[in-house]
């Protein structure tokens, strides 16, 4: 099997309880790309993505764009590994 592209995500600010979920979603939508998005204990936002490097970077940025308003800080890791998602969803 092939390896991907992988990024963790993680955004810092007013990102919960502001449809950051649903919006991540249908941005989602526009890309090649499969992961998740969940809100974490701390008030971050995790997101994991995959797919071409491209893509993913699009992806992270048409985020950051669309919800630049709420982001204080955002942290990204990539990394290749065999694919682990099917489509994209909400956690």
């Amino acid at each position: 099997m092939s390896e991907i592209h992988q990024e963790s995500v993680f955004f810092t600010g007013r990102v919960q309880g502001v449809g950051f979920r649903y919006t991540t979603l249908q941005v989602a939508k526009e890309f090649e790309v499969a992961g998740h998005v969940r809100n974490l204990p701390d008030g971050r936002v995790q997101l994991e993505a995959e797919g071409r490097a491209d893509e993913v970077a699009a992806f992270v940025t048409a985020v950051e764009e669309r919800m630049h308003g709420y982001i204080r800080k955002t942290e990204r890791s990539a990394r290749k590994g065999a694919p682990q998602f099917n489509g994209f969803n909400i956690r």
